[in-house]
């Protein structure tokens, strides 16, 4: 898959992330807020632009589920299946975390945590130059609506962003789907 961004673009997005930075960036239906999740303060620094609690945690996105497959390794076969059946596409799945691989501070008060093997080419190219899956969160401060455009993005956050990676939003209308692969439950 060639990528929609340039190798410039890559690298200052993969040396943002690497940094400790947040990215916004364009998803399935909205603009989106990235970083490692393994890095407790860009992942505190988000929530703190949105206004978010960390309880409610926030979800990964992935380029691959490769990517994912240290979460999946530990679940009966019928459960990784489900999961994949939803992907590359624009489903969450909330899959339980038995090992606790993720930091409670990307997962909240949850024992299970929400993935995402995304189809949108920004949002992979973004996971492939990073080497892991990110964090994804709406661009919005808490209560406001979810930004569509990249004056939106500026509006909400302008200066407060490290870097925002261009591109266009996939053809979704409505944020990912959530599903919980153990109750079948949907959220969203």
């Amino acid at each position: 898959m060639k990528s929609p961004l340039s190798d410039w673009q890559l690298h200052c997005a993969r040396s943002t992330v690497l940094a400790g930075g947040v990215l916004a960036y364009p998803t399935e239906a909205v603009w989106g807020l990235g970083c490692d999740p393994w890095d407790q303060d860009a992942v505190e620094r988000i929530l703190q632009l949105k206004q978010r609690p960390v309880k409610k945690g926030v979800i990964l996105v992935a380029s691959s589920v490769a990517q994912v497959a240290f979460l999946l390794d530990p679940l009966p076969k019928a459960l990784q299946q489900e999961a994949e059946r939803h992907w590359p596409g624009p489903v969450t799945c909330l899959l339980p975390d038995v090992k606790q691989q993720i930091p409670e501070w990307v997962r909240g008060q949850h024992s299970s945590i929400a993935v995402r093997v995304s189809d949108h080419p920004v949002v992979r190219a973004l996971c492939e130059a990073s080497g892991m899956p990110l964090v994804s969160t709406s661009c919005n401060p808490a209560g406001r609506q979810p930004a569509r455009y990249i004056w939106q993005v500026r509006r909400y956050f302008g200066q407060e962003l490290d870097w925002i990676v261009p591109g266009a939003l996939g053809g979704n209308r409505n944020p990912s789907r959530i599903i919980d692969i153990v109750t079948g439950k949907q959220f969203r």
